[in-house]
């Protein structure tokens, strides 16, 4: 696998490519599946549909992995939280985190209730071309924390910060609760076919330095090198959101570092190069335009080169309304650009 040939900085014979938020509403194929489920939960929960979305982006686009179609809030729902995806809103939780009571009540071994993430695994290796990757994946304890305190997103994290500033131990109780259902979740993904698994902390860069090391990073130390210590060959990838200023500090037991497109790729590359296969870091947002698509391409690998050790990905995840064309020409780009 090409994909996994790199996560290991193996000679392959070019960049490959996938796309964060590749199965999603800018592929019509994923609108009409969309409208046989009840609701996004429903549509996550079966399988014969996520299956099928999952599997869409490999078809459509010809990139060289494919991720599970899922959410990372299916574990924080699973220990107990109703959850609701309202429409132009988003995720919203029911009840929230503030209390230790609260944290203790909350389910333990809840990564056994997600068994239809781990069929879609089963179903969708059985279907995937041999030569392309299955990437799993999981929220960070962090970013799932934020959720279940805020109960939905948030532009300030007031009540997380409150928290972590005022009752410390709550919060790391919390962290520590997530921590092991996320090790457990992500292992059995491993078992059910995942040939990649990855830890996205979309929230990362709400904390200052200090405390992002204490109250994130820490737990995502932790949960890699559990996850070495029972699958050692299966790369890990992750990605902090956010973190650009924060690079010299990040180091633990996993193979690639994902790069958001506000961090500035010769940075990470002359941090982390080393040490960490590096992938990233489009910004989405150029695909709007071929021409900026192009230019942004351009100056990655003008950055990377062809040299192995790269994955070439956006800096976030694709957006609902980016032209189809344009994602299409995107991979085949990088892939005859980047050809050795």
């Amino acid at each position: 696998m090409i994909f996994i040939d790199a996560c290991h900085r193996k000679q392959t014979p070019y960049t490959p490519i996938w796309m964060m938020r590749q199965a999603g509403r800018y592929l019509h194929e994923y609108r009409a599946l969309r409208q046989q489920a009840k609701d996004f939960l429903d549509l996550c929960s079966r399988v014969d549909l996520a299956t099928q979305i999952t599997l869409q982006p490999v078809e459509i686009l010809g990139v060289d992995a494919a991720i599970l179609f899922s959410d990372i809030l299916v574990i924080p729902h699973a220990m107990g939280l109703d959850l609701e995806f309202i429409p132009q809103m988003g995720p919203k939780f029911l009840h929230t985190i503030s209390t230790l009571e609260q944290v203790q009540a909350l389910q333990s071994h809840a990564y056994q209730k997600l068994d239809f993430v781990y069929e879609t695994l089963l179903s969708v290796r059985a279907k995937l071309d041999p030569s392309k990757a299955l990437i799993g994946f999981s929220g960070a304890p962090w970013t799932l924390a934020t959720y279940m305190i805020e109960g939905e997103g948030s532009k300030t994290y007031h009540k997380s910060k409150k928290l972590l500033y005022t009752q410390p131990h709550i919060l790391h109780a919390l962290l520590e609760k997530l921590s092991i259902e996320i090790i457990a979740y992500l292992s059995r993904q491993i078992q059910a076919g995942a040939n990649a698994v990855m830890i996205f902390d979309s929230w990362a860069g709400a904390l200052e330095l200090e405390a992002y090391l204490e109250f994130s990073w820490k737990y995502i130390r932790h949960i890699s090198q559990a996850l070495k210590s029972q699958h050692p060959d299966t790369p890990i990838i992750v990605f902090p959101k956010g973190v650009a200023g924060f690079l010299g500090h990040l180091g633990g037991n996993f193979e690639v570092f994902g790069c958001d497109w506000s961090t500035p790729l010769d940075l990470a590359r002359h941090i982390l190069g080393d040490r960490y296969v590096l992938q990233g870091n489009l910004e989405p947002a150029r695909l709007y335009d071929r021409n900026a698509m192009l230019e942004g391409v351009e100056r990655i690998l003008k950055v990377m080169g062809k040299q192995a050790g790269f994955i070439f990905n956006l800096g976030h995840g694709m957006i609902k309304d980016l032209p189809r064309e344009n994602a299409l020409e995107l991979v085949k780009f990088v892939q005859t650009q980047t050809a050795r």
